[in-house]
């Protein structure tokens, strides 16, 4: 699993996700009916290492609306390649071309929700007790209860001969889960959650009227898949969760507000830098050090705003500062916490 190149710029994009402006009918998996009329899109999706990368080859949004029943997410995928073979709930579905979507309700880098789901309507859902970097378990028997999820093709199915455009999908997720891993961050008018999503699509190349995936002459097997993000995490890795964009809830169905990262978050960014470096050095060195001057300048594009300082013994460490009266804390184990 990699971390944001060096060079990683914070600057997480802030989408604004309105109330829902009634009840939805049956969800059909098209974003072109007047539930979603005034939510707006995300940004294109950009490939998951940012700018280094080509912009990808198909285009891909989404959009959010919540009530006090569900957060709806639908997005659209754009490209001819639309295929898919997964039946099976559960599977490991960005074996298939794929839309994910991952939640993070209190921004702490633990106990987040990820998503899959492939164009025959296969989902697979799933609970992380903390980022794999930090040893994390992924949690397979979650199961989200009351999930709704929908497909819709523009075009046919596993036919590399039809008149293919694009596919598109409508989840709601049931809050009365979400809220169980949110530490009462429960959605309201100016709260937040941390959301990431992503699009998986493998190279194919066509046989006998099918798609398969591109093999690697070199070495046998299929090309590593394109991962096409929103937003950018820095590295080939959506298991960020400090990176993903910050989604404020609003009860307005047409808001006016703006609304901004709070100046805290930044700090936690901080430390979060002085975390990567902390790592970095016990790999260079063997064990962790107490210097914040001698991380920090193994750190680029951060500037400093706050003075921090560092408690460690062999195998645990947490970096800690002061900002208008909390305290941040940045733990070993990759959980974020302000007391």
């Amino acid at each position: 699993m990699k971390l944001p190149a060096p060079g990683f710029v914070f600057k997480p994009p802030v989408y604004v996700c309105q109330r829902a402006p009634f009840l939805p009918s049956e969800l059909c998996g098209r974003l072109d009916k007047p539930f979603w009329a005034d939510a707006p899109w995300t940004d294109d999706f950009t490939d998951i290492e940012g700018d280094v990368r080509p912009v990808p080859r198909f285009r891909t949004r989404a959009k959010m609306l919540w009530d006090d029943e569900y957060l709806y997410v639908g997005a659209e995928l754009y490209g001819n390649e639309i295929w898919a073979h997964l039946t099976e709930r559960d599977s490991v579905i960005f074996y298939d071309n794929d839309f994910e979507v991952f939640i993070d309700p209190d921004g702490d880098c633990q106990e987040y929700v990820e998503f899959e789901m492939n164009a025959l309507n296969t989902v697979w859902d799933l609970l992380l007790t903390k980022q794999y970097l930090n040893g994390g378990t992924p949690v397979d028997a979650f199961d989200i209860q009351g999930l709704k999820t929908a497909v819709y093709i523009d075009g046919v199915l596993n036919d590399p001969s039809a008149d293919n455009k694009m596919w598109s999908v409508e989840i709601a997720f049931p809050l009365k889960v979400l809220n169980q891993v949110a530490r009462r961050n429960y959605p309201a008018e100016g709260r937040y959650w941390r959301v990431g999503m992503s699009r998986v699509q493998w190279l194919v190349d066509t046989v006998a009227n099918k798609w398969v995936k591109r093999i690697n002459p070199e070495t046998g097997t299929p090309y590593p898949e394109d991962n096409w993000t929103w937003p950018a995490t820095g590295g080939v890795n959506m298991h960020l969760p400090e990176t993903w964009s910050f989604v404020f809830f609003t009860d307005a169905t047409k808001p006016g507000k703006r609304f901004e990262i709070p100046p805290h978050e930044f700090v936690r960014w901080q430390l979060r830098k002085l975390y990567y470096a902390q790592n970095e050095y016990c790999r260079r060195f063997g064990k962790y050090t107490s210097s914040v001057d001698t991380l920090a300048a193994m750190c680029e594009a951060v500037e400093f705003t706050v003075k921090p300082w560092i408690e460690h013994t062999s195998d645990f460490f947490s970096i800690r500062c002061e900002f208008e009266g909390r305290l941040y804390v940045q733990y070993s184990d990759g959980r974020s916490i302000v007391k």
